[in-house]
C-alpha cells in the first residue's frame, strides 16, 4: 500500500509543479531533487534487492564501503550501464516535464508540490529502509548486550584434533531437500547422513553474506561494520576486541590456514584473517595460487573454479598431515555464488533440470558439491582422518540467483554438518540455533570452552536462538554495541606513519596507506582508497572550504598543489590541513615518522578554495610538470607533451603500452621536434616482444628499439626535417596479461614497460 500511496505522491508532484506552479528556478531545483532523490532511492533498492533478495540491508552498506577487489562483475556490467542510462533519461524527463509550462510564479502550487515530493520520497520502502539501517547504529540505554557476550578461554588446554573447515558459498541445507530438489545434491547428502547435522540453524541480520557468515561462524558475532564514511575499509584491522576462533587455534599451537578461488581482499576477508589468528604466508586466494595450479587460466569470473580449490585443499592436508603438524584448514568455495554459478569442467553433471528446464543455479549445486564430497572422502580415506574433525557449513542462504523462486518456497536454513574422524556419529540435533554457535560448537568438540561471543556450543550449551523468541530483533537491538567492538578513535592528537609496514596509527587503532581523514574536534571520519573508490584527492574535493583535513599518500599526488618542488617525488608525504587555506606538505623522511596533528594557522578563502578545486579536478592524464624528460612513474606529462595515448596508468616502475587504448604509443608534443635529436628511453620488452625489432617513428624516419627482459636504456637518433610534433612506438606483438592488473579488469594488452622518455637535441 505504502508503493502505491509512493508513487500517486510522485506523479502528483511532477502533475502540481508542471501545470500550476510556474517558472521559480529555487522551487524548480527544490522539487527536482526531490524527484530524482525518491527514482535514485527506488533504483538503489531494485539494485540491492537483485543481489541480496532483501533490498538494502548490511551486506550493501559493508560491501560498497569495504574492499571490491576480486569481485567478479563482468555479469553485472551491462545491468549497470543499462540502470545508468535509464536514470539519466529520467532525470532528463522530469527536468523537461517540470518547465514545460511558462507561467509567473504561485508560491501556493509549488509548496504544495514540494509536500508530495517530500511525502513521495518519506514514504517509499528504499526511505524506510535506509532510514531503519541508520537508526540501528544508534546507541540505545540500558542495553543487556554485555549479560550475552561472551569472551571465551584464549586456548584449549589438550587440543587432539586437527581441523578441515569447509565453507560452501550459499550452500543452504534447503538445496538437500529431497523432496523439492531430488537428487540434486547425492553424493555430499550421504556424507551428511553420516554426519552430526544441525538441522536447524537460521540465518540472522549481519550474518547474511560471505565474510560476515565467516566473522559471525569464527566470533560470535554478526557483522555491523561502523557507519563512519568507509572507516571499516581502512582499518587494517576487524574487530580487535575478540577473541574469535582463529585467535583461539593459534594460541593453542594450530597453524591456520586459508584457501580459496577467488581473491583473498574482496569484501576486506584478508584482514579479517590476518586480525585473527592467520599469518598472511598461510593464505591462499586468486592471486597466490596462480603459481601453484596447473592451469593458471582455467578459471571463472571469480577465480579459480571448486575442483582446483579441492585439490590444492587436499594437497595441503596431505603436506601438514605428513609433517604431524597441528593445523586448522579452512578453505571456501565459489562456484556457487549468485546470480548463477559456475559449471567446472571436472564434474559429473553438468546440468541439473527443474520444471522440465535447465537451471544454472542448480546445476552449479550438483557440480560444486560433487568436489566437496570428494574432498571429504579423500580425507576419509587417507591415514590421518582418525585424527581430524571436517565441517561443512554455508556461509550463508543462497541470496538472489536463478533458483531463488524455488528456494523462497521452502523453509530455509542453513546447512552445518561435523563428521569425526576420532568419533564418527550420525545424528540429526533439530535445536533451533543460529550460524553464530558454529564456532562453539567447534571448540567445544575440540576440547575448548562452549561459548564465544553470542555463540554457543550446541553440545554442552543453549543457543540464543532458543533462549530468545525473536533473536532477529533482539541482535538489531545490540547492534550498537556490536559496532562498539570495532574500537574506533573518535579523536586524532597524534599517531605514526610506518613506511615499511604501509600503515597509519593513531588512539591504538591502524589504518592502510594511502589514507584521509576528516578530522574535528569530536570526530575523525577515515576515507580510503581502493580499486573500486574514487582516488583520495577526488574524495578531498567534496569537503567545503573550513574542512580539517589529515592526508598521507605519494608526494606527486599532493605536492603539486602545494609544495612543487616534491611534485615528482614518488615517497610518501604528509598534507594537514583545509580545502580553503594552504595546506602543508612534509616529506616523510623516516621508517617511522611521528608527529603531532598541527593544522596551519591560515585563512582560509573562497578563492583560494576555488583554485584547489580546480587543480584537484585535473585528470591524471591532463596533468603537465616541469621536467626535462617524461617520467613515467608519476601522472600526466612534462610541460613539453601536449598529449599521449597508448599508454597504461602509473605503476611504482613505471608504465606499460596497452594496445586496449590504442594500437600504439603516440606521444604528441606542444612545439616541433629539434630537426636532430636523440631519443633516450629506458624500458623493457614484454612476452614475445623481447629481443624483437620495435619500429619507433619520427615523420617519416623509423628507427628500430631492441629490448630484453630487464630494463636498459637506448639511444636513437632521429633526424625531423619536416618538424613533425609526433614519436610512435609500435610494439609489434602486444599480449593480453593480467601481469600488475587491477583484480577484476579486463586484462591489458602489453608490450613494453617504459620507465622514462627523453628528447636531446643535437647540433
Amino acid at each position: 500500500m505504502s508503493e502505491l500511496v509512493s508513487v500517486v505522491l510522485f506523479l502528483a508532484a511532477i502533475a502540481i509543479y508542471s501545470t500550476k506552479a510556474g517558472r521559480n528556478k529555487f522551487w524548480f531545483i527544490v522539487v527536482l531533487l526531490l524527484l530524482v532523490l525518491f527514482v535514485v532511492l527506488n533504483a538503489t533498492l531494485y539494485a540491492s534487492n537483485y543481489f541480496t533478495g532483501d533490498g538494502i540491508n548490511d551486506a550493501v552498506l559493508y560491501t560498497l564501503t569495504n574492499s571490491l577487489t576480486g569481485a567478479g562483475i563482468s555479469k553485472y556490467v551491462v545491468p549497470a550501464i543499462g540502470l545508468i542510462i535509464v536514470l539519466f533519461s529520467l532525470f532528463c524527463l522530469l527536468s523537461w516535464l517540470l518547465r514545460r509550462r511558462a507561467r509567473p510564479h504561485n508560491f501556493g502550487w509549488s509548496l504544495l508540490a514540494f509536500i508530495c515530493a517530500v511525502g513521495s520520497v518519506q514514504t517509499t520502502p528504499a526511505f524506510r529502509q535506509v532510514a531503519s539501517l541508520i537508526a540501528s547504529h544508534t546507541q540505545q540505554a540500558n542495553s543487556d548486550f554485555e549479560n550475552f557476550y561472551k569472551v571465551p578461554k584464549n586456548r584449549i588446554d589438550h587440543p587432539k584434533l586437527n581441523v578441515v573447515y569447509i565453507y560452501g558459498e550459499s550452500l543452504e541445507r534447503t538445496y538437500f531437500d529431497e523432496q523439492a530438489f531430488p537428487a540434486l545434491a547425492p553424493e555430499l547428502s550421504r556424507e551428511k547422513e553420516q554426519s552430526i547435522d544441525f538441522s536447524n540453524t537460521e540465518q540472522l541480520p549481519g550474518t547474511d553474506y560471505t565474510i560476515a557468515g565467516m566473522v559471525s561462524s569464527q566470533c560470535g558475532i554478526p557483522l555491523f561494520a561502523p557507519f563512519d564514511g568507509n572507516a571499516s575499509a581502512s582499518l587494517s584491522s576487524f574487530y580487535p576486541q575478540n577473541v574469535c576462533l582463529g585467535d583461539i587455534l593459534k594460541n593453542s599451537g594450530y597453524e591456520n590456514w586459508f584457501i580459496q578461488g577467488a581473491d583473498l581482499r574482496f569484501a576486506g576477508k584478508d584482514v579479517f584473517l590476518t586480525s585473527h589468528g592467520f599469518s598472511p604466508a598461510n593464505m591462499y586466494g586468486s592471486q597466490e595460487l596462480k603459481s601453484r595450479v596447473a592451469d593458471p587460466t582455467y578459471r571463472n569470473n571469480w577465480g579459480y573454479y571448486d575442483d582446483t580449490v579441492m585439490d590444492e585443499v587436499f594437497e595441503k592436508y596431505e603436506e601438514l598431515s605428513r609433517q604431524q603438524k597441528r593445523f586448522a584448514l579452512f578453505t571456501l568455495t565459489v562456484d556457487t555464488h549468485h546470480p548463477d554459478g559456475f559449471i567446472s569442467r571436472s564434474c559429473q553433471r553438468k546440468s541439473y533440470s527443474l520444471d522440465g528446464k535447465p537451471n544454472q543455479s542448480f546445476s552449479a549445486v550438483a557440480c560444486s558439491q560433487e568436489h566437496v564430497a570428494r574432498l571429504i572422502e579423500r580425507i576419509k580415506a587417507s591415514p590421518w582422518f582418525k585424527n581430524t574433525v571436517i565441517v561443512v557449513t554455508s556461509d550463508h542462504l543462497a541470496m538472489n540467483n536463478t533458483a531463488h523462486q524455488y528456494l523462497v518456497k521452502q523453509p530455509r536454513r542453513d546447512l552445518y554438518m561435523i563428521i569425526r574422524g576420532d568419533q564418527p556419529q550420525a545424528e540429526v540435533i533439530e535445536t533451533k540455533r543460529s550460524t553464530m554457535d558454529n564456532g562453539a560448537t567447534l571448540l567445544d568438540i575440540l576440547g575448548g570452552d562452549n561459548a564465544i561471543g553470542l555463540g554457543r556450543s550446541n553440545l554442552s550449551s543453549i543457543s540464543l536462538s532458543t533462549q530468545f523468541d525473536d533473536l532477529k530483533s533482539k541482535v538489531l537491538s545490540w547492534k550498537p554495541d556490536i559496532i562498539q567492538l570495532w574500537n574506533f578513535p573518535k579523536k586524532m592528537d597524534s599517531f605514526t606513519i610506518d613506511t615499511a609496514k604501509n600503515s597509519f596509527s593513531f588512539s591504538g587503532t591502524t589504518f592502510k596507506l594511502p589514507i584521509l581523514f576528516r578530522v574535528n574536534d569530536k570526530h575523525v571520519e577515515p576515507m580510503p582508497e581502493g580499486e573500486y573508490s574514487a582516488p583520495l584527492r577526488y574524495q578531498l574535493a567534496d569537503f567545503v572550504s573550513t574542512d580539517k583535513f589529515v592526508w598521507v599518500d605519494r608526494c606527486f599526488k599532493m605536492a603539486r598543489l602545494w609544495k612543487p618542488e616534491l611534485a615528482l617525488s614518488t615517497d610518501y608525504c604528509l598534507a594537514m590541513g583545509q580545502m580553503g587555506g594552504q595546506p602543508t606538505v612534509t616529506r616523510i623522511d623516516k621508517p617511522q615518522w611521528k608527529s603531532k596533528v598541527q593544522f596551519p594557522a591560515s585563512t582560509t578563502s573562497d578563492a583560494q578554495y576555488q583554485r584547489n578545486l580546480a587543480q584537484i579536478r585535473v585528470l591524471d592524464n591532463d596533468i603537465r610538470y616541469q621536467a626535462d624528460r617524461f617520467l613515467l612513474t608519476v601522472p600526466g606529462a612534462p610541460n613539453s607533451v601536449k598529449s599521449f595515448s597508448g599508454i597504461s596508468r602509473p605503476e611504482s616502475w613505471g608504465r606499460w603500452s596497452n594496445a586496449n587504448l590504442a594500437p600504439e604509443v603516440k606521444i604528441e608534443y606542444v612545439d616541433p621536434l629539434p630537426q636532430k635529436f636523440d631519443l633516450v628511453i629506458t624500458a623493457r620488452a614484454f612476452g614475445p616482444n623481447v629481443h624483437r625489432p620495435i619500429p619507433v617513428r619520427v615523420g617519416d624516419q623509423q628507427q628500430l628499439l631492441t629490448l630484453g627482459e630487464e630494463f636498459s636504456t637506448t639511444t636513437l637518433h632521429f633526424d625531423n626535417p619536416n618538424g613533425s610534433h609526433n614519436l610512435i612506438i609500435v610494439p609489434p606483438e602486444p599480449q593480453l596479461s593480467n601481469i600488475g592488473n587491477i583484480t577484476g579488469q579486463d586484462p591489458r594488452k602489453l608490450g613494453i614497460g617504459m620507465v622514462d622518455i627523453k628528447i636531446v637535441p643535437q647540433g
